[in-house]
Order: C-alpha cells, then structure tokens, then sequence
C-alpha cells in the first residue's frame, strides 16, 4: 500500500461483507482453533473505517466513531485510543497484502466492552450498495454511448434480488446466486434516464429515457438558484420595493412549481423552480423574514430567471426570532443517565439487527430513507415471517393559501427532493438518548461520488411502562417490563426536521411514530396582534403566532408503504365491524355487541378512511393459531381519524393535486404485491400528469 492510502467507509455497523477464504501455509489460531483470515483493507472499508498505512513506521492507523487504532503487522498487541489492547489474532502480511481474523473487528473496535456489531460471514442479498460498488456503477454507465458528460445522478441504489430468493436466504440462508445490480437514475439536463447495471460482469442491463418526467431537485440546483438571484438586476430592483438593497442578504428557497394546465402561465415541459426569498438579518433564523408576495420563477436550463411574480408589498418581519436559544435561559437540568453496565441486548450483523425475538435488515435509500426487509419473529424456535419490505413511500405538505407565493405549495419531500440524500446527522445525547448506536450510511451523491453520512440512523433500547401487571388480593403482585427497540431517523427538508421511529415492541408488534420539529412555514402580514384592523383577513387561511407572522394552515401526509408477508404471502384484507345486534337469546337485555367478520376481496373495496370505531387485518387464512383462528396482524392507521387535518385531502376533487396524490385523501390501500407496484419505482422520477386514478406514487 502507497503512503497515505485512504478507503472512503461505509457504514458504522457493518463489520464484514464477505468471507474470503485462503490457503495458508502456516495455520493461524485463536482460542486454540484455527482462525479465519480476511483481508483487512476491503473488511474495513466494508466496516466504514478509514485506513492508513505509513511506510516508515510500518504500521496502519485505523479511525472509525472517535476510534483511533495503531497496529503493526505481527503485533500482539494494538493501541487504542493511547491504550494496549491484546489481540488474539496478530495482522499478518502475506505476498504484499495485509490480513486480519474476522474477529478483528469485534476485538479492537468494541475493546471487549460488547458484541454488538458481530462479522456477516454471509453478505446479506438487500446490503446497500458499498461506496465501491457505487463507483463501480457510475464507470459503467459512463461506458454508454448516450452517456453525455454534464450528466447528473438523481439515484444509485441497490437493484433487489428477486423476492423468493431473499426470503429464502432470510429463512433457510440459501444464498441468492444473482450477480449485485444497481438502479441508477440520471438527469441529462432536463431529460431522466433509469439504467439498470450488472456491477458483477460491469455491463449495462437497460437504459431507458423516461418521457414526460422532471428530474427531482439536486442539491447543486440550490447553488445554481442562488447565483442566478444575487447576478439578477431585475430582482434586485424588485426587492428594492421591499426596502432590501443588498441582494447579498437575500436567502432563496427553491421550490417545485406543480401543475395548472397552463393558467399558471408556465410551460410544463421546462425545468424550472419557483423562488421564494427570506432576509438575513444576522438572527440566525432567516425563516422568520419572509419577503412576503415575491415570487421568481428560475429555469434550470437557461440559468436565469424567466418571470416574477408579485402582490401587495408586505414589510419584511424584522424582530429578531433566533432559534439557538441565544435570546433565553433554559433552566439547568441534573444528568440523566442511561447506562447499559452488562452490554446491549441486541446485536448488528453486518445490516441485520437481531433483538429479543426479532431480526431484521436495515439500509437507507437515497429517497425514501431507511428501508426495513425480512422481518421475522423468533416464536418459541420458529421463525416467522412479518414483514418483506417497510418504508417510507413519500409524503406531501400541502398548504391552503391561494396567495401568489403559497398557491403552488404541495412539498412532495421525498419525490422531489431525496429525504434519504437530506438525512439529518443525529446528536446522541439530544436528538437520541445516550445509549444510541449510531449508523453511517453511504449513498451516492448528484455527481454519483459515494458520500457517507455520519450517525445517519440511530439503533436504542428503551423502557416502555409496565408490560403486564395483576394485583389479586392477597397474593404478591405481578408485573412485567416493556421494552422497545427504537430505529430513528431524521431528515431536514427545508424549515422542517422529520423524525421517524420504527418501533419494536417484545410483544410481537410494530409501530411507527411520524413527526416533525424544526421551524414553521410562515407567512409575512401587517397585524401584529389579532386587534389590529388587517387582523381577520390576515389570517383567513392561517393562525397569528408572533407579531406580523401567520403559520398558514397546511398538511403533513406520511404514505408508508408496508409489503406485510404474515407467515407467508398468501394474506387476505378482513374486516371486523362491531356491531349492535337485537337480543333474540332471551333475558333482560334488549342488545348485544357482535361482531361482523368478511374478507375484504378487491383493490377498490381495500381503498378506505380510517375510522377508529373498526378492525382491519391482514390475515393468513391458510395459517391458524392454536384457537384456530387465522394468524393476522391489525392494522392501525392512527392518524386518520385521530387529527382533523389527517382525516383526507383538504381539497376541491377538481384540483390538480387531489388527483395527482389521491393516496392521501384515505388511509388504508392494499394491493397484490408484484415487483412493478413497489411505489418508490414511481420516485424515481416526477411526473406532472393532471389527472390519475387510483392509489398514486408520490412524484
């Protein structure tokens, strides 16, 4: 190895993708048997580790989460973080290349502490894409001859195996024979391509130009918005009617223009963004200065601005507003602590989280964020299937005000902008408790160059009230404890911060816990407070939060899609409606509460709002549990029904959004699984189409 060679990581828990096996002449051992040699630079990049080699020292320097590892070939022993450490395998050099035993990694990064992150002897078939392999398939499609150079890279992700093959892998560990592929999703200028690469025989699979799509929102395209307004003579003219004469202060926020059929005035098939523009004014929180009534619409391709849009001139709200606390004093609080003195008690194989009874593998996807796959249930040695594939399928954040710098506001967040490409780093300590493991996740960014985001997601234990309890007098009491393992993620998407938790719980259930924090969305008016003349019709379409500052009324829709296997794929939609029924068995009682039990048999019948006072199940009817009911899981849709802005679209059914999302105007969609209904092939790519039937993919 060259002085200074460097391997870009992975990801935190990943401790080995493959087993290398190798003829040794002199047998190596640990614990008295012979010890399994892996090479040490590809497991480490495998790992997320970055590696050194010094060639005067002789001697690697591994750095991976504030780890700081010096180790010499033939050492018996490593310093970490300035302390001895004992190795019960030695790294040993053979014809050039540096080996180590697989279970380096568990003795030097965990220092005997705890075994949470265990060597994958066997590469798991839904592993995202390694940072190599993402190089790999950015080399291979530029081997296309319709590859053009100032391309861009919307999406490179894992290309999914077939989905028998997995479960049988997760079942039985039968290994899947297919070669690694990768979707890869490209934007020539306003044109989107979707390939399909073979990364084992480095060749292309497919390559298909998309018509009729818009490209989602890259992250340059942000850097390109803000110079084009700071060269803009015409804007800034404009923003002298709003008492701003230095454009160097003025924040854009690029955002998607919809679709209106052209009474919008804009050309559909153009790449173009509207802008919307905050002051800095030096509080650290431009949010809260909006350049209220001032719209400028940006086409990517001409790299300049093609119209503005305007209305009644409002003040910029100039009372400083900072979010960092600098203008308050929290009260001290004493520590909290969580301590886990005899290790964790779950494990992180590679991308597989074994905890209590369950097992399942996690990985991030550039749009949609963590992607949870075969989810089994260990029941007393049997493992049950649960759940093939859970994640987000895309969201929308509609909002209700017809003014000309809110009208075309419906945020598709993960359609249209990445939230796995806008996860937010989590704080242990703040944004996680202390006892969280945190997860690095690499994923490719728009000039397809791998890049890993640090403490991407966060794995914790944490205790969640009694789980069981009985007082019978006279005996002692009786009571269990609740336990969950919490998967979180957080993505910044814009003013917005999306916190998701997947939620495990030992009883056999799942849960998902959707919110936001951040900073409101808010709207500049003249009323300061709601005694002022302009008051009501100040906030006719929103609430008066602060002086001269509406929060105007909008919707958050989370869209999950759930491929629920319970104990197999041979799974029905039940219904259970309780009913009150006359009493025809004789007795005082006039009524009875029963129970009316039917199979729910068609995609348009499964279409429902949620409604509380009913029970919707995806059974097994081919499986029954030991009372010979068939085996099932409940499905809960809780925000429907349970928060008036949840209940279904806000909409006239003539807009364009109510047909473009109808997803979001019911709670419950069920549908025959195939490969092409996974509804994140739909992300791909945004479509502005005014009218489609049926359950829609976000973008």
């Amino acid at each position: 190895m060259a002085n200074g060679l460097k391997f870009s990581p992975r990801k935190t828990a990943l401790a080995l993708a493959v087993a290398v096996v190798c003829a040794w002449q002199s047998p190596v051992f640990a614990h008295g048997s012979e010890a399994h040699m892996v090479p040490l630079d590809k497991t480490l990049q495998e790992f997320g580790a970055d590696v050194q080699w010094d060639d005067y020292a002789q001697m690697f320097t591994l750095i991976k989460d504030g780890a700081y590892v010096k180790v010499k070939p033939g050492a018996k022993t490593a310093i970490v973080n300035g302390k001895s450490l004992d190795l019960q395998v030695p790294v040993v050099m053979k014809e050039g290349k540096a080996w180590v035993s697989d279970t380096f990694i568990n003795d030097v990064f965990q220092s005997g502490l705890d075994q949470t992150f265990q060597v994958e002897k066997r590469p798991h078939p839904l592993n995202s894409l390694s940072a190599a392999e993402i190089s790999e398939a950015v080399t291979i499609v530029k081997t296309a001859p319709e590859f053009q150079p100032n391309t861009r890279f919307t999406e490179i992700s894992l290309h999914e195996p077939d989905k028998a093959a997995v479960w049988a892998f997760a079942l039985q560990g039968t290994p899947v024979d297919a070669p690694r592929t990768a979707d890869v999703v490209m934007l020539d200028g306003k044109h989107v391509i979707e390939a399909v690469v073979d990364l084992q025989n480095k060749k292309i699979l497919s390559w298909t130009p998309i018509k009729g799509a818009h490209g989602m929102v890259l992250l340059d395209d942000f850097v390109s918005v803000q110079n084009i307004i700071n060269i803009s003579s015409e804007f800034a003219e404009v923003l002298k009617k709003h008492g701003i004469t230095d454009p160097g202060k003025v924040v854009t926020t690029p955002l998607t223009v919809g679709f209106f059929d052209g009474k919008d005035g804009l050309q559909q098939d153009a790449r173009l963004l509207k802008v919307v523009s905050y002051l800095d004014t030096g509080d650290g929180n431009y949010w809260a200065h909006p350049i209220e009534n001032l719209v400028a619409v940006v086409d990517l391709e001409a790299k300049k601005i093609i119209k503005i849009e305007e209305g009644p001139v409002i003040p910029v709200p100039m009372e400083p507003r900072p979010y960092d606390g600098r203008d308050r004093n929290a009260p001290a609080v004493k520590p909290l602590e969580i301590t886990e003195p005899e290790g964790k008690n779950y494990t992180i194989t590679g991308d597989t989280i074994h905890w209590q009874n369950w097992d399942f593998h996690l990985r991030l996807n550039s749009r949609v964020g963590p992607i949870l796959s075969t989810v089994t249930y260990n029941d007393n040695g049997t493992k049950r299937q649960v759940m093939y594939e859970g994640s987000l399928g895309g969201m929308i954040v509609p909002y209700g005000d017809p003014d000309v710098g809110w009208y075309f506001k419906a945020y598709l967040d993960s359609g249209d902008y990445g939230m796995g490409t806008l996860t937010s780093p989590i704080v242990r300590g703040k944004d996680a408790p202390s006892n969280a493991v945190l997860l690095d996740e690499t994923i490719a960014d728009y000039t397809g160059k791998p890049t890993t985001i640090p403490g991407a997601v966060a794995i914790f234990e944490r205790y969640a009230g009694p789980e069981y309890k009985h007082l019978e007098m006279g005996k002692p009491n009786v009571s269990t404890e609740r336990r969950e393992l919490v998967v979180r993620w957080i993505s910044t998407v814009g003013n917005y911060d999306y916190i998701f938790d997947w939620v495990f719980h030992d009883n056999g259930t799942i849960g998902i816990d959707a919110g936001a924090t951040g900073i409101e969305a808010v709207k500049g008016v003249l009323a300061k407070t709601m005694h002022d003349p302009s008051a009501k019709e100040d906030t006719r379409y929103g609430t008066l939060i602060d002086h001269n500052i509406v929060g105007t009324t909008h919707q958050h829709i989370y869209n999950f899609r759930l491929d629920l296997d319970v104990d197999g794929e041979n799974n029905t939609l039940v219904a259970m409606d309780p009913e009150v029924k006359p009493n025809t068995a004789g007795g005082p009682r006039t009524s009875t509460m029963q129970v009316n039990q039917y199979t729910i048999d068609s995609e348009q019948k499964a279409a429902q709002k949620f409604d509380p006072g009913t029970i919707r199940l995806l059974s097994n009817t081919s499986k029954e549990n030991r009372m010979g009911n068939p085996v099932s899981y409940q499905i809960i849709p809780y925000a429907g029904g349970t928060h008036p802005a949840a209940t279904g679209a806000k909409f006239a059914p003539d807009e364009w959004i109510y047909h473009r999302l109808s997803f979001m105007d019911k709670q419950l969609w069920v549908t025959r699984y195939t490969r092409q209904s996974d509804i994140r092939k739909g992300n791909t790519r945004t479509v502005r189409p005014r009218y489609r039937p049926g359950p829609v993919r976000e973008g």
